[in-house]
């Protein structure tokens, strides 16, 4: 299997590692976009355009044999799903990001979603909210700065970003959900200031799964780990950004052989 992801920078990791780890033996092309970084204060064109760029090097890469195409990230999904389904479907399946809030709700307590300021306040997460959540006490936290943070990789940064993210969700919350992929790296820093009593809810598991599931696959962790993986930085081949080899999904697709 062939399978890209498309997004402007490192919060693809964590579904790029969620699908390493279900199917090692996987062909990975990950492909960012430095030069136009960051896409979330982009027009909705632009996005497409980025989107679509990115899809396509990551095409070019696999020698136009390219068996899925993923896009960990939110804004992405929804500026460029439309677009990229109409270019590469049905012969390669495309696979979006949606915040997973369906699942948080299922607790039935309160829920907190995490998210950029923009998305915060976007009437696309109102509907989820809406459609997934009705009766339910759910407060959408803008989480100013953690994205940029998490992608530059600079400690104190992250962790100023995520205590006030903290500071402004109810304590009595039963589930966290993370709705940008890039608060994914650092969960494990989201949980110990949230003092560990409300569950957090990512996609990064969901998306590999459906990923499979749209290419007729199963998991299968142990197989061979033949798979490589294939950087691309706004079309051009390169390495893991340093700031990728600061989490653990970073360092662990670091580790795999590059064609």
């Amino acid at each position: 299997m062939r399978i890209a992801f498309v997004d402007s920078g490192i919060g693809m990791l964590s579904t790029a590692a969620a699908l390493r780890a279900a199917r090692p033996d996987a062909d990975l092309f990950l492909s960012m976009d430095p030069d136009h970084m960051p896409w979330g204060p982009r027009t909705p064109d632009e996005v497409v355009q980025r989107v679509l760029a990115g899809a396509r090097a990551a095409h070019d890469a696999a020698g136009a044999a390219l068996d899925a195409i993923v896009v960990p990230c939110n804004t992405a999904s929804v500026h460029g799903l439309t677009a990229l389904r109409a270019e590469f479907e049905p012969g390669v399946p495309v696979v979006g990001t949606v915040p997973p809030i369906k699942p948080a709700a299922a607790l039935g307590g309160p829920v907190a979603v995490w998210s950029t300021v923009a998305t915060s306040r976007s009437r696309y997460q109102a509907d989820l909210v809406a459609r997934f959540a009705p009766g339910l006490p759910v407060t959408a936290v803008a989480c100013a700065g953690l994205a940029e943070a998490i992608e530059t990789a600079r400690p104190e940064e992250v962790d100023a970003a995520i205590a006030y993210a903290a500071e402004r969700t109810p304590a009595d919350v039963a589930a966290v959900v993370l709705g940008c992929t890039h608060y994914d790296l650092v969960g494990e820093r989201i949980a110990a200031a949230l003092g560990g009593t409300a569950a957090l809810f990512t996609a990064a598991d969901a998306v590999a799964a459906q990923t499979l599931r749209r290419l007729g696959e199963s998991a299968a962790p142990e197989r061979a780990p033949t798979g490589a993986v294939t950087v691309l930085a706004s079309g051009r081949p390169a390495g893991l950004p340093p700031a990728a080899l600061a989490y653990a999904p970073g360092t662990e697709l670091a580790g795999v052989p590059q064609p």
